[in-house]
């Protein structure tokens, strides 16, 4: 049963695998090739080590299976996040059908810094309301601070 398992674990391992090493070959620009990679290639690493946890059974094996596994998980998206980041700063083109480029007039060539937009409320916030009453820790009005 414990064969089963693994070998379970491992096919869908090498699935995820499989699917990211598609997904570098089938995505048209460098932003999805590294959404669809990163995810698929961290989850497929995992199952892989699973199954060897399953298949093992030491507390060694096991411990660095999930060491590793946790190396991955929090990692993987930062070195994507920070890889799609430098394409885009260096100047890779977004993919034709890109709908919105968020980013987009928020970089400053010349401090080579990404400079932050006014957040813009959504029509579907409220907002508050002006009362005319005074925050309740600020200073009475008539009194000197």
């Amino acid at each position: 049963m414990i064969e089963v398992l693994s070998t379970l674990f491992a096919l869908l391992g090498a699935f995820f695998i499989t699917v990211a090493s598609i997904g570098i070959l089938r995505m048209p620009d460098l932003f999805l090739r590294m959404s669809a990679t990163s995810k698929a290639s961290t989850l497929g690493s995992a199952l892989t080590l699973i199954a060897a946890m399953i298949f093992f059974q030491d507390f060694s094996v096991t411990t660095r299976c999930l060491a590793t596994i946790l190396f991955l998980i929090l990692t993987t998206p930062v070195a994507a996040h920070m890889i799609g980041r430098a394409g885009y700063l260096s100047g890779v083109r977004l993919w034709e059908r890109t709908i919105t480029d968020e980013l987009a007039g928020h970089y400053n060539a010349e401090t080579r810094r990404l400079e932050g937009a006014a957040p813009t409320p959504s029509p579907a916030e409220p907002q508050p309301e002006k009362t005319g009453e005074t925050d309740r820790f600020s200073p009475p009005s008539g009194r000197p601070e």
